[in-house]
């Protein structure tokens, strides 16, 4: 049995059945089968989440019975097979035929036979398969080329133009380097990348921020390195929030969608861990984690309260300097890490509610601010009636606030996550 494909298949079981996020589930699966090569199953998931739209439409191709109606382990282990002939030139078509048959026989018994047949068909058909043309039907030529919903798609083409949106699709689907960010107060960025080379780990500084480095290999989060506080996990783009924020010691800032933690502790580093910190979330078991985390990068200055932001904290109210809003979103700034994020359905009908959610959100946060004090809204979506259409309609509710500056990071331009980021200012006087 190969360990590799075994951990793999489970992967791609719980994210299609439990909706469990593709990282959660590789971290779980990883630690609990112990598989050979993780390098292997990351490449094998990945792939095969990032490309479902377009397997799913060959399978349409070569089944009796429509996608949606396939048992889910075999459609998993179809999935699977298809994706390693296709996009994987380290497994030969017979291997991926023969070790998805193998595979079958324990995670699906009585139907390897059928898990042969569509491989092999699909060997034998896929240079007659006919996909879409690009000026017959624009949209559902990215959308089973690059697999992407066509709504998503739609979108992209309203707020980016047509002219733009291929570069946008093919961009989040490249593989991103881990980024990190670094723990300034007690190294700088130049002694990490040295520190990280000696552990066999290559760096390259940031373009975006002199304090976060990209990364390739190594057991980032297992490293002592990250025990002891020198650097955290966090996106370039996440991270050019908190500059755009700009604290500085000695300030009162909250964060109001703080979980799981990365802007308060970057704050909290920007602000030479003097000056004082309010994280809030909805969720009080997240909470945790920031404190735990907090701990090991040596912050003390952080105060963390589990309330619901669409609703004012009387005690706060006109006492912070600065107030930074990372809105529960879409998230489809994030698909180039979380893949799945964009072939699943209910993600259309929640980017309808957002906007609701994230303006109540905002105008409470408003209320914390001092006079002339700073207020940034960020998300982690490209979607204009997530971001430039919530400060809109906040500013014509909020007549106390200006609109200072905007940023809008893509993947084909800044090798970012996408994301939306806007300064706000509240007035002195009316």
């Amino acid at each position: 049995m190969d360990k590799n494909r075994k951990a793999a298949f489970y992967i791609l079981r719980d994210i299609k059945e439990k909706k469990s996020f593709s990282n959660i589930a590789i971290n779980r699966y990883i630690e609990k089968i112990e598989p050979e090569s993780t390098a292997f199953i990351r490449e094998l998931v990945y792939g095969t989440i990032k490309n479902q739209i377009r397997i799913d439409y060959i399978l349409d191709k070569l089944l009796k019975d429509p996608v949606d109606k396939t048992d889910v382990r075999c459609l998993v282990l179809l999935r699977m097979g298809l994706y390693q002939m296709m996009g994987m030139d380290s497994v030969p078509d017979y291997a991926a035929v023969d070790e998805s048959v193998k595979l079958a026989k324990v995670v699906a018994k009585g139907r390897e036979n059928f898990i042969n047949g569509v491989l092999r068909t699909y060997i034998r058909e896929k240079d007659n398969i006919e996909f879409p043309e690009k000026e017959e039907d624009f949209t559902e030529y990215l959308s089973i080329r690059y697999s992407f919903k066509p709504w998503i798609i739609e979108q992209w083409i309203r707020d980016f133009g047509q002219d733009n949106v291929e570069d946008i699709l093919k961009a989040c689907n490249d593989t991103p380097n881990l980024t990190l960010r670094v723990n300034t107060l007690k190294i700088s960025r130049t002694q990490l990348m040295d520190r990280l080379e000696e552990k066999g780990i290559r760096s390259f500084p940031s373009d975006i921020s002199k304090e976060t480095l990209d990364v390739e290999g190594g057991q980032i989060v297992k490293a002592d390195l990250y025990k002891n506080g020198f650097y955290s996990i966090q996106d370039d783009s996440s991270y050019f929030a908190v500059k755009v924020l700009d604290p500085q010691p000695r300030e009162i800032v909250i964060d109001t969608c703080a979980a799981p933690g990365g802007k308060s502790l970057a704050i909290a580093e920007r602000m030479n861990n003097r000056g004082h910190i309010v994280s809030i979330d909805i969720f009080k078991r997240k909470l945790s984690e920031i404190t735990d985390n907090a701990k090991r990068l040596g912050i003390n200055i952080i105060e963390t309260k589990s309330w619901d932001s669409r609703r004012t904290l009387s005690e706060f109210v006109d006492k912070a300097d600065k107030v930074i809003v990372d809105a529960p979103c879409s998230a489809l700034g994030l698909v180039r890490r979380k893949p799945e994020i964009k072939s699943r359905e209910w993600e259309h009908s929640l980017a309808v509610e957002y906007p609701k959610t994230q303006l109540d959100i905002l105008k409470s946060a408003s209320d914390y601010l001092k006079p002339g004090g700073t207020l940034v809204y960020c998300t982690c979506t490209l979607n204009r009636t997530e971001n430039e259409d919530v400060i809109r309609r906040f500013l014509q509710l909020a007549p106390l606030f200006t609109k200072e500056e905007d940023y809008i990071l893509l993947p084909n331009i800044n090798h970012t996550n996408g994301f939306y980021i806007c300064k706000l200012k509240r007035k002195m006087f009316l």
